[in-house]
């Protein structure tokens, strides 16, 4: 039976939060989209009801993260098996290489919008394996949207600093929606969205459908002609979420799952097995030896990820060949633990983001993870029915014969990766930490700190943590401690600072199984990085 024994409860960092122990949780970065899902908990209700009620209000509460016209992915533990679901949307059928010939993929704007999935995934989940009638899930996001909620101070900052872009006030229906006043709402301010209860209430009447195939679709598809775009209602009509099977990689005794490619969670799976030829744990966890071993592996991983993953028909290579353990065993011995280096990729050839997590006292896991990628996502918002939408399209690339490369009805490479921990085949966390490439990084980082140094899941989550961005270039956090940062810097590591109200160091929530549900339950961290909480009963 899986414990909580393998863990340190009286180390930890400086932090605002406790672990919750708990039979049922709900764990995310606002505490009303939490405090819904535990409604549906109370209500009769499983996790996956949870989940979906708090991700139907993240899209409120956190617009500056997500939104009705997000992208998603989730793996559930059903109790018995893992089950994966693609909920990232292609592009429009109009996208052809010369449709953006002489440019850049945009990055807002209708150039940068594919079909959004979060809703699909949302009825997906209902209907494979929901209890309560999927109207009742809508019902708190509706009374919020409707009555308004006081605006938290991590969400007004990044809303105000993306109320100083151009690129984002000058988008058709941005203003009239996210700067009521003229300006992003102050800290405590009421922000109130009853467009988006519109089109929540003709969500919840039609389990999804008003937005494919109704009303909703309609609207879109006619904002699209209007200004400028290419997205129809033909586009819209023909989605459909995938269910995957995840990735398995074992590490330090355990199996890490992740959604298959188009995402980039193989990338902390590659990172992990990179690792294990380095002998981490040689080294104390915040020292500047264990740090410089990570950030070397996961670049490396990246390395790869970046040159092979997308759509998984358009790949030449396959997951199975990057995640081949003697392949990584060879990559792993282009790692010096003197300095830094910069990595291209191998030849394994051979021959803006919200997370959530829930658990029921039945044993049901759900990691689930939905975004609108670079904060506001596109800067589009559809007038009258609230519906900002995603800029995953700016993922593609132009470049000719790439995997990536832009192509009717193809999905862009992705950055949001939900995981999920196993050990011997039973469940053991679910967790993940949005924000954009930082995901597989800081998946990596605290796997490394609760399997290899015993620091218990909230210690984890405090944890500094630091960012690789490119080239030389990383970013670490300041609570890290200053004789690690200043010996990184002098292996070669180039550490800025960050100003970007997207790129941080992610937020992560994790629910970890103590036992029997039912018994011993759960322990939950949610990232004192953001305004949010775990909660439970």
């Amino acid at each position: 039976m899986t414990t909580a024994s393998r863990f340190d409860w009286t180390a930890g960092y400086a932090s605002r939060r406790s672990p919750l122990f708990a039979r049922n949780i709900v764990s995310t970065s606002h505490p009303l989209a939490a405090q819904a899902g535990l409604q549906m908990l109370r209500q009769g209700g499983n996790a996956v009801d949870a989940a979906i009620a708090t991700a139907a209000c993240m899209t409120l509460v956190e617009p500056c993260s997500n939104g009705l016209g997000s992208d998603a992915f989730c793996i559930v533990w059903d109790g018995r098996q893992l089950h994966g679901l693609n909920a990232s949307g292609p592009a429009p059928a109009a996208w052809t290489p010369e449709f953006f010939a002489g440019q850049v993929m945009p990055r807002r704007g209708w150039g940068s919008v594919t079909v959004p999935g979060a809703v699909g995934a949302w009825a997906a989940l209902s209907e494979r394996f929901g209890k309560l009638p999927f109207a009742d899930l809508m019902q708190p996001a509706i009374e919020i949207a409707e009555r308004g909620y006081a605006v938290p101070p991590i969400v007004q900052g990044k809303w105000a600093m993306a109320a100083a872009l151009s690129e984002l006030t000058s988008q058709p229906g941005f203003a009239a929606a996210f700067l009521p006043r003229g300006r992003a709402p102050e800290v405590g301010e009421l922000f109130r969205f009853t467009e988006a209860a519109r089109s929540l209430k003709l969500i919840a009447e039609s389990r999804g459908e008003a937005f494919y195939r109704g009303e909703i679709a309609q609207a879109l598809a006619r904002f699209a002609r209007e200004t400028g775009g290419a997205l129809t209602e033909a586009d819209l009509a023909g989605y459909r979420p995938e269910w995957v099977t995840p990735l398995a990689k074992d590490f330090a005794g355990h199996t890490l799952h992740e959604i298959p490619p188009n995402g980039q969670g193989i990338a902390a799976q590659m990172a992990l097995g990179l690792l294990e030829h380095c002998d981490v744990t040689a080294h104390a966890a915040d020292s500047p030896e264990a740090q410089h071993l990570m950030i070397e592996a996961m670049k490396l991983a990246f390395a790869d990820v970046y040159r092979f993953v997308a759509e998984p028909g358009a790949m030449t290579v396959s997951p199975a060949q990057l995640l081949d353990p003697g392949y990584l065993a060879e990559r792993a011995k282009l790692i010096d633990p003197r300095r830094a280096q910069v990595f291209g990729a191998g030849n394994p050839i051979k021959g803006g983001t919200i997370y959530l997590t829930a658990a029921d006292e039945s044993g049901m896991m759900v990691s689930f993870i939905q975004s609108n990628y670079m904060g506001f996502g596109s800067g589009l918002v559809l007038p009258g029915y609230g519906i900002s939408l995603q800029n995953r399209g700016h993922c593609f690339t132009l470049e000719p014969g790439h995997p990536n490369q832009v192509a009717p009805g193809k999905r862009p490479f992705h950055t949001i990766i939900p995981a999920f921990l196993t050990k011997d085949g039973v469940p053991v966390m679910s967790f993940g930490v949005m924000g954009g490439n930082m995901q597989p990084q800081g998946h990596m980082q605290t796997l490394v700190r609760m399997l290899c140094y015993g620091q218990n899941p909230q210690a984890a989550c405090d944890a500094p943590r630091w960012r690789f961005n490119e080239g030389l270039s990383i970013n670490i956090e300041p609570h890290m401690p200053a004789a690690t940062i200043e010996a990184l810097r002098a292996r070669g590591h180039q550490v800025g600072d960050i100003h970007d109200s997207y790129q941080d160091f992610g937020a992560g929530q994790f629910i970890w199984r103590l036992g029997d549900p039912g018994v011993e339950g759960y322990v939950a961290a949610s990232d004192p990085r953001r305004d949010g909480a775990a909660v439970g009963f």
